[in-house]
């Protein structure tokens, strides 16, 4: 029960992997999240359902948003969808004149690597940022130390329920007679913390361990962790390793129409591909904890060529393994999620 309340808790954003109105092998969604969806104090000091810069949301899913992550970084919000096209095309160019290092007007598979690196790392800062601030609410003392019943005081608080009365029950060793929900949740979240509590373990987190918690894609002893819990929830047979087919079976979606199954089919040619090309390093059909972890790794700068050069087979029309700003501003949805239209109208005049 724990693992699927762990799994329920972090990945709670990956529902909108295949839209709204049907869903094809949606990720469980917890309904701790549901009853407070806009629990502001609650998304301070609970670990993020998605973790940007990983190409694996944290219950097996894909992340549909990776490429757009590692080419904008925190500039991403700039790229709405409803966002005046011109002002978007002089973004993207913008971001093409940073990309295009040597400045030859055609970004290679190195300058890219450099430039998805550049936005992994801003990524990672701005977690570094968010998690003083986090901490801050959970370490109200300011001692730089947080115990385990001191975050259970808070993420409980979070929840509705009275700080001082909780406190005083756990200081008493007495039953808090929390929900069953809420209890699988703790579970979890207890075992990660003690995973974050680097050696020699005194059971108290400091404010690099509490990042580590919030943030295992940063630790590699927490990136381990990570990887255990998602082979633990798609291994079938037990014996810590994936197969492809292991790989593809998550729990499918209700399949009402013909528009559904076609979405369906994308979601497990998809999974297919990145088994196959991708995390499966050395093309052995099996999937090991180290393969996985190398491929969950955001700092992995094989993985950042590697992804640099897919995302320009992407959009490389003339096959010359380069980008050119023409071909970036044509396939402007894939890097920024956003369209535009009458992308090449004055691109050497703006350029």
């Amino acid at each position: 029960m724990a693992v699927l309340g762990c799994r329920a808790l972090l990945a709670a954003s990956v529902l909108l992997l295949h839209g709204t109105g049907f869903h094809a092998r949606p990720a469980n969604i917890s309904a701790l999240k549901d009853k407070n969806p806009t629990g502001k104090d609650e998304n301070e000091i609970l670990p993020p359902g998605h973790l940007n810069g990983v190409k694996l949301e944290l219950d097996g899913h894909l992340n549909k948003d990776f490429h757009q992550e590692v080419f904008l970084g925190k500039e991403m919000e700039e790229f709405e969808e409803d966002s005046e096209p011109r002002r978007n095309r002089k973004k993207l160019i913008d971001i093409f004149t940073k990309v295009d290092f040597n400045k030859d007007r055609s970004v290679s598979a190195k300058e890219m690597q450099r430039w998805i690196m550049e936005k992994t790392e801003e990524h990672f800062q701005e977690a570094v940022k968010e998690n003083k601030l986090s901490f801050r609410a959970v370490d109200p003392d300011g001692d730089g130390h947080v115990t385990w019943d001191e975050y259970r005081v808070k993420f409980l608080a979070s929840k509705g329920f009275n700080e001082k009365e909780v406190a005083e029950k756990i200081k008493n060793n007495e039953d808090l007679k929390v929900d069953e929900e809420t209890q699988e949740v703790l579970e979890s979240l207890k075992d990660r913390w003690f995973q974050a509590d680097n050696p020699p373990a005194d059971q108290l987190l400091n404010e690099q361990e509490f990042l580590s918690f919030l943030h295992p894609e940063h630790s590699r002893g927490m990136l381990k962790y990570m990887v255990k819990e998602i082979v633990r929830d798609l291994d079938q047979d037990g014996d810590k390793k994936l197969t492809l087919s292991e790989f593809i079976s998550l729990p499918m979606g209700t399949v009402e129409n013909q528009q559904a199954q076609s979405i369906d089919d994308d979601w497990v040619r998809e999974r297919k591909k990145e088994f196959e090309e991708v995390i499966d390093a050395n093309h052995d059909t099996i999937v090991t904890m180290d393969e996985l972890e190398e491929y969950m790794d955001p700092m992995n700068e094989y993985n950042a060529l590697n992804e640099a050069r897919q995302m320009i087979a992407v959009a490389d029309e003339n096959q010359n393994h380069n980008l050119e700003l023409e071909e970036i501003l044509k396939y402007s949805e894939y890097f920024t999620g956003s369209k535009l239209m009458d992308y090449a109208r004055n691109v050497h005049e703006e350029f």
